[in-house]
């Protein structure tokens, strides 16, 4: 069976559907959300989800977040003595994932949809699908975020428009989207893909910062930085349902604090919000509906619960948002929608759902001066942003000197003029007919398919007559994409690495919790909280659980009142 996986940058979740209906799958702490996050334990086992994103400010230099933003990229990651690509190290939230989804099925699950955000480019898609397949699915579907949103709210809808405005923690992504008759179509997408909750934190760090008279080497010392990054997103996260918070770090022996309102979030937050506006608009245009004609705006994305954010929403539509599906649940309870229905559900029998390229696709091409001159560098479009997917489309060519007897076929998205300004994806070679190349011309046809992935055919014809063998887009192996060999040892690697036991992984967070908390308390509260920790500890050498509970049970109660603050006063 399928499921359906939102991969997110932040948090991770996994859903199935069951019983008419999708349902969100706990992982095994017993939540939802997945932070995606890995770390290296103390005994060189990898952690994933919320015992690594404990270690972030604890042992920052084995610990790795936010790696979706560099999906697609060359950047290694160093996590202890491996190095990793985002590819891997998504691949091993994903693994995790299923770990979590087998557990509750009981079944091997190797079918997935797996969302990405629309603005993903090809090179990301592709990475994307490389995780899925060191995680061990054998069949991967793409979905992109925005639309999964739709898919969840339109389920039980017979028609409307709606605008979903997807914010997470590190992409944002606008879709127009029109339900009728039982199909929902993708009428336009935009966005930007590193504008997100992240870029958030990092604002309310750098304004904290200067505030509290940091130097700029204090503010990136790898502990500090981290416990900043923390203290942020706390303050952020309160500041979803109240309008002021207090954001406090404690540095060498020093209290450090700064009260946030709304208006100097927003103020803060003004290049973001400015930034949110233009893809609104963007696919506003491309849609050909009016916000008047919307017949709601729904949030998609975590980020989106901040006050900031939806008044923005509010003030650029005239009307609320619709929230009454999670913001951080609604993507991943559409892939398994999508998800049903890619394995035929009856009960979604009368559902077609169509999608749209994000991107321009086109080749580079030479353009007459007027004066006699030609110039290089720009691009011609071939398939256009927002055109319904699955889509293929053919245009004609020329070559410009009779001299040419091979074509370089250079192939770009991006919306720009210049192909400079834009994302290369590869390129072909495609030979021309012997003889006078006076009336040949080549057609070039792009074909791209639900997945969003392309595929690229050239021929030359003499006259309208096809002469000789069309070409397909063979990418050429580069340092952004891993080449079918470098899959194959990523995937030998990643399946030698030794996981922390699953039944272990409750612990193993409580440790860590209590190991970030003992790197910044001082005195006697640090004594107390290093002696619980190491109580727990000899009681887990034992073996055996009964041995454990009491000393895990004193670890509790000591974190749960230090995170409360009840005992300062005390400490005076």
């Amino acid at each position: 069976m399928f499921v359906g996986i939102d991969l997110g940058t932040t948090h991770s979740l996994v859903a199935v559907w069951q019983n008419g209906c999708a349902r969100l799958v706990l992982n095994a702490l017993g939540k939802v959300l997945t932070p995606s996050v890995v770390s290296v334990d103390n005994d060189g086992r990898l952690l994933v989800g919320e015992p690594a994103r404990e270690r972030l400010q604890s042992h920052p230099h084995l610990s790795c977040a936010v790696f979706k933003r560099d999906m697609g990229t060359a950047r290694v990651f160093r996590l202890g003595e491996h190095l990793m690509r985002a590819e891997e190290l998504s691949a091993l939230v994903l693994r995790s994932l299923k770990a979590d989804v087998e557990a509750d099925l009981g079944a091997v699950v190797t079918d997935v949809v797996i969302t990405v955000p629309a603005y993903f480019a090809d090179a990301q898609r592709q990475a994307t699908r490389a995780a899925g397949v060191l995680a061990g699915f054998a069949n991967i579907t793409l979905l992109n975020e925005p639309t999964a949103a739709a898919l969840a709210y339109g389920l039980h809808r017979d028609e409307g428009r709606f605008l979903v405005f997807d914010l997470g923690g590190g992409t944002f992504d606008v879709s127009v989207l029109e339900l009728f008759e039982g199909v929902m179509e993708v009428r336009a997408t935009a966005g930007d893909n590193r504008l997100g909750g992240e870029d958030v934190d990092e604002l309310m760090v750098r304004r904290f910062v200067r505030h509290a008279g940091m130097s700029e080497e204090q503010a990136h010392e790898p502990g500090v930085a981290a416990r900043l990054r923390r203290a942020a997103e706390a303050a952020k996260r309160r500041m979803t349902v109240q309008e002021a918070a207090v954001m406090r770090i404690d540095v060498d022996g020093e209290s450090l604090t700064m009260t946030w309102t709304l208006q100097d979030l927003e103020a803060a937050l003004e290049p973001l919000l400015e930034r949110m506006r233009q893809p609104v608009e963007r696919a506003l245009r491309d849609s050909r509906i009016r916000p008047q004609e919307l017949d709601a705006v729904v949030l998609a994305g975590g980020s989106t619960r901040l006050l900031a954010v939806r008044q923005l929403v509010t003030r650029l539509f005239g009307r609320f948002p619709e929230v009454a599906l999670d913001p951080d649940e609604v993507v991943a309870l559409g892939a398994a929608v999508q998800a049903a229905l890619r394995g035929r559900d009856k009960a979604l029998a009368e559902r077609v759902m169509t999608d749209v390229c994000p991107y321009t696709l086109g080749i580079h091409v030479s353009r007459e001066l007027g004066d006699g001159r030609r110039q290089t560098g720009f691009m011609a479009p071939v398939l256009e942003r927002n055109t319904i997917v699955p889509a293929s489309r053919v245009k004609r060519f020329y070559p410009v000197s009779a001299k040419h007897r091979q074509i370089n076929i250079e192939i770009y998205q991006g919306e720009a003029r210049r192909v400079q300004d834009n994302t290369a994806l590869g390129k072909l070679v495609l030979p021309l007919p012997q003889g006078n190349l006076d009336d040949v011309a080549i057609d070039v046809r792009f074909t791209l398919d639900a997945n969003g992935l392309l595929e690229v055919e050239a021929w030359p014809l003499r006259g309208d007559q096809p002469q000789g063998e069309a070409k397909h887009l063979v990418i050429e192996a580069s340092a952004e994409r891993l080449s079918p060999e470098e899959l194959s040892r990523c995937l030998e690697r990643l399946q030698s690495l030794k996981l922390h036991p699953r039944d272990r992984l409750e612990v193993r967070a409580l440790m860590a919790r209590a190991e970030r908390h003992h790197a910044q308390l001082l005195g006697q509260w640090r004594s107390l909280l290093a002696d619980a920790i190491l109580s727990l500890e000899v009681a887990l050498e034992t073996q055996d659980d009964r041995r454990f509970a009491q000393p895990r049970k004193r670890l509790e109660d000591l974190l749960a009142s230090i995170e409360a603050d009840q005992f300062l006063p005390d400490l005076e």
